[in-house]
């Protein structure tokens, strides 16, 4: 109460310096009351237009949507690339093991070709074969030659052995 009768106090003494005026109120402290700061009027919020909606409404509709497409191109480019670096590495150990399968098969040429210009032909086997041939035939006509030549002297050595007046005996 006291807080009240002061307030009225210091109100009588602004009222008093001013000029009288007519209000709706009926007692005169109620009148001089100020009245207590409840914030201030928010502005009217100037409503949102259906064409100024609809255009914020796309832009975010769009912007949403070329986000998440260029996210999953992204990832689509990711797979893509790891797929393409699988390959190039598979493509790099197949030539690598082509690459040594050429090597063994040029060196296994070089290796033919040596051995063909030492090997013998088939005309160097057919001179060889004929000149084997004359030599064996010379060989068994000189072997039959020996051995008529020995069955002579066999034969001589029996009939020397089987006369009796001759001195010289074989044992």
């Amino acid at each position: 109460m006291a807080s009240l009768a002061a307030r009225a106090l210091a109100l009588a003494r602004t009222h008093s310096s001013r000029a009288p005026s007519r209000s709706l109120s009926t007692t005169r402290v109620v009148r001089q009351e100020a009245t207590p700061n409840l914030g201030t009027v928010p502005a009217a919020k100037k409503p949102v237009g259906a064409f100024r909606g609809g255009i914020v409404g796309f832009l975010f509709g769009f912007s949403l949507a070329s986000s998440l497409a260029a996210y999953h191109l992204l990832e689509e480019y990711k797979l893509a690339s790891a797929a393409l670096q699988a390959s190039v590495e598979e493509l790099q150990t197949s030539t690598a093991k082509v690459s040594a399968h050429v090597r063994r098969i040029e060196a296994v040429e070089k290796d033919l070709k040596a051995l063909s210009e030492t090997s013998a032909t088939k005309e160097d086997i057919s001179r060889v074969r004929a000149e084997v041939k004359k030599l064996y035939d010379g060989l068994h006509v000189e072997f039959l030659d020996l051995r008529a030549h020995v069955w002579g002297i066999q034969e001589d050595v029996h009939a020397l052995s089987k006369k009796s007046s001759t001195s010289v005996r074989i044992v």
